[in-house]
């Protein structure tokens, strides 16, 4: 039977290019193995992504994922990228269960969402996007216990920098990460936002605290840096400045919700 690797590979690398502007930047500080490696990981995690946020029915893109869910843990036969995906897992050495909790929080995408509070939304950062920091350890050669905190943190800290940068877009997908308890302390009900009835002004003082809130997780982020290996700890730490400028463009929007990317 043909090796489909190769084609994994590159069409990975495709996708990379085309969604994670940010990261296939900063990924030209890896070596050409951990770049493709990086780009299976990512596109393994975009597709869970999609088959939610495409899926002409809840129950349909809930389907899908407990599909991949099954291949992941070994109980069907994995389509070509889950195969190419278990192969970094299983060369690299990162657990599975970094897999398995992306699907869970990627699954409470399902339908409206309303966040209550900090603790939910910091377990919702972890679930889609700490996750990713614990591949990408085993992508990039980090083998020290203690870092893999500080990889999640950094994730949470991304998580929360898109959150505070689409909050517009996301209530019109019926989505509110902006915890709920903190909105109703400056007078906003979720429904508001979600029906588009917020002044930007009303929130701003909510969005401004998450970016500080942010700041907190990036330096633990900072912390786990030496870690890593010389070369791609480059790319960690360019990935790591964009985003935080994205939160220094917020701030000079006067945290306007509307502004967009």
């Amino acid at each position: 039977m043909r090796d489909k690797t190769p084609a994994i590979v590159a069409e990975s690398r495709d996708v990379l290019a085309h969604h994670a502007r940010t990261f296939n930047l900063a990924s030209v500080f890896l070596t050409p193995a951990q770049r493709d490696d990086a780009a299976v990981v990512y596109a393994f995690c975009r597709t869970i992504d999609d088959l939610v946020d495409e899926a002409a029915h809840p129950r349909i893109g809930r389907q899908a994922v407990e599909a991949i869910r099954s291949m992941v843990e070994g109980r069907t036969a994995p389509t070509p990228l889950v195969e190419a995906f278990l192969r970094v897992a299983d060369r690299t050495g990162f657990a599975l269960h970094a897999a398995t909790d992306l699907m869970d929080g990627v699954l409470s995408d399902v339908g409206d969402v309303t966040v209550q509070d900090d603790g939910e939304l910091i377990r919702y950062g972890y679930s889609v996007a700490g996750t990713v920091g614990l591949m990408m350890c085993g992508v990039i050669g980090v083998s020290e216990d203690w870092a893999l905190s500080h990889a999640i943190d950094l994730g949470i800290a991304m998580q929360i920098t898109n959150i505070c940068r689409d909050v517009a877009e996301d209530a019109g997908r019926g989505r509110v990460y902006l915890p709920a308890a903190r909105l109703r302390l400056a007078g906003v009900e979720p429904d508001d936002l979600r029906d588009g009835r917020v002044d930007p002004a009303t929130i701003a003082p909510v969005v401004e605290d998450l970016l500080h809130l942010a700041d907190e997780y990036y330096r633990s982020g900072d912390q786990g840096m030496k870690a890593i290996p010389a070369r791609p700890r480059l790319a960690i730490f360019a990935a790591s400045r964009v985003y935080r400028a994205i939160g220094a463009e917020i701030r000079r929007n006067q945290f306007d919700i509307t502004s967009g990317r």
